[in-house]
């Protein structure tokens, strides 16, 4: 099956209201366009890396403003749209870093938590400690859809390739990677992870980026990204500003790609031996 996806770039401050306005506005420029799924990036509702000043903003899903205007976006264009995360208050005190995906009918179908947390500290300085807010999520999860099966993932998530082979043994077919990926490592690997998930697995990748300076300080890398099951990029944005990433996917090239190279069927499951030499604390056989 053949449908028009697209991916939204923003640069999302601190105030959840103007990013709401925005995701609204460029989710109808997509589906003007025909984009049937639409996906919004990591954080969509606040880029904000001061914890007292998130904290003052979070609401529980059923408040949250970012989800209540895309519930009624999916239902007025009759589209699926997938909120690719917005941070969420939850009951212990924590905060969910969730994706959520509504339907045509402004229903929602499924949601899905960041499992990694991001938690380096970067040659220049910079240093992240989500697991300190966040909680992370513990369920991988695909969405049947009337187009294909659709997997879940979170910018970091990209550099834990079992997620996307798990969901791609499941019947995967596309997967989504929302992300607001730091300028210093979307440069070095950004587009290399997301073309290799999507080769060695066989799948559409389609993911929607922060983009830019933000309000709080942080650079985010951009470059959203839509890439086929083969590797090549089918459409790419820029490293700064708004804007859409639109292109048709055509499931099919899922079925011939796993054809061609049938890793996924040809995989065994083996052992680990590991061999301590002499003079390194073992025996020599």
């Amino acid at each position: 099956m053949t449908f028009k996806a697209a991916a939204v770039q923003m640069c999302s401050g601190v105030d959840p209201a103007r990013n709401a306005e925005t995701m609204a506005r460029l989710v109808r420029e997509a589906a003007s366009q025909g984009a049937t799924y639409i996906q919004t990036p990591e954080m969509t509702g606040a880029v904000q890396r001061d914890r007292a000043g998130l904290r003052a903003i979070l609401q529980d899903e059923a408040g949250d403003l970012i989800l209540r205007e895309a519930a009624r976006l999916a239902g007025e264009l009759g589209i699926y749209l997938h909120v690719g995360s917005t941070p969420i208050a939850l009951a212990d005190g924590k905060i969910a870093n969730r994706g959520v995906l509504f339907g045509p009918d402004g229903g929602k179908i499924c949601d899905y938590d960041k499992i990694h947390m991001f938690d380096v500290d970067l040659e220049n300085g910079e240093s992240w400690r989500e697991s300190a807010a966040y909680r992370p999520g513990d369920t991988a999860r695909t969405a049947d859809l009337p187009f294909g099966k659709l997997g879940f993932a979170i910018c970091y998530d990209v550099r834990f390739p079992e997620l996307f082979r798990q969901q791609a043994v499941a019947g995967a077919e596309i997967m989504s990677v929302p992300a607001a990926f730091t300028r210093q490592t979307g440069e070095a690997h950004w587009e290399i992870l997301l073309r290799a998930r999507a080769i060695e697995n066989g799948l559409f990748v389609i993911a929607a980026a922060q983009a830019g300076k933000h309000e709080d300080g942080r650079e985010t890398f951009g470059h959203s990204i839509i890439i086929d099951p083969w590797g090549r990029v089918l459409a790419a944005a820029g490293p700064t500003g708004e804007g859409l990433v639109i292109a048709e996917i055509d499931v099919a090239a899922v079925h011939a790609a796993r054809a061609k190279i049938p890793n996924l069927r040809n995989a065994r499951s083996f052992v680990l031996d590991e061999v301590v030499p002499a003079g390194k604390g073992g025996v020599a056989a």
